[in-house]
């Protein structure tokens, strides 16, 4: 497995070593070892698994009080995954870093505590899978708005508008996020 580092501290992009033949294909999508030698030590309490059609777009997602790290992967399809920094006090705070995870390319991204998350489905369907380090907690879940002119992410959706739920339409920016749902560094 390779680690590649993004412009953001601490997110990175895993790419695994995949071993194909007529048969198929096998890869090994997490390993504790391999992934505590790449600094992600966490432990993961939770698997969490979605199927969302063409057009899909959640996010951006965080958590107070019982932030999840997470390390997410598309089993089936394609997807645009953006993070954004929402650490107050960070060099990075407001940036955001996107890359394309698909069932081909088997990218993993690793998004640690602190950053909102969010995904765009490019394919017909895309099936996501995430590792959580932390429950989900209802109380705790927190969002921006997916299209904050502020932090400026450069969804591809190519003139297809998103597909939202109603919680993820009502984000707010970050600019008007409380500070106290805001995490420090």
């Amino acid at each position: 497995m390779q680690r590649i580092d993004t412009p953001l501290p601490g997110v990175c992009v895993l790419e695994p070593i995949v071993h194909r033949d007529d048969r198929g294909f096998f890869l090994e999508s997490y390993n504790y070892r391999t992934f505590a030698e790449f600094g992600i030590g966490h432990t993961f309490v939770q698997d969490n698994y979605s199927c969302s059609c063409q057009a899909v777009l959640r996010g951006l997602h965080y958590q107070i009080s019982k932030p999840q790290a997470k390390i997410v992967r598309v089993t089936v399809g394609r997807v645009f995954d953006a993070v954004v920094d929402i650490r107050l006090g960070s060099d990075t705070f407001g940036q955001w870093f996107g890359v394309v995870l698909s069932a081909e390319n088997s990218k993993i991204l690793f998004v640690p505590e602190g950053f909102a998350h969010g995904f765009y489905v490019l394919s017909s369907t895309a099936e996501f899978a995430y590792k959580c380090s932390d429950y989900y907690s209802p109380a705790d879940q927190r969002g921006i708005i997916w299209n904050d002119p502020d932090i400026g992410i450069a969804w591809p959706t190519q003139g297809c508008p998103p597909l939202l739920s109603d919680r993820d339409r009502a984000f707010g920016t970050l600019a008007t996020q409380p500070r106290e749902d805001l995490p420090r560094i």
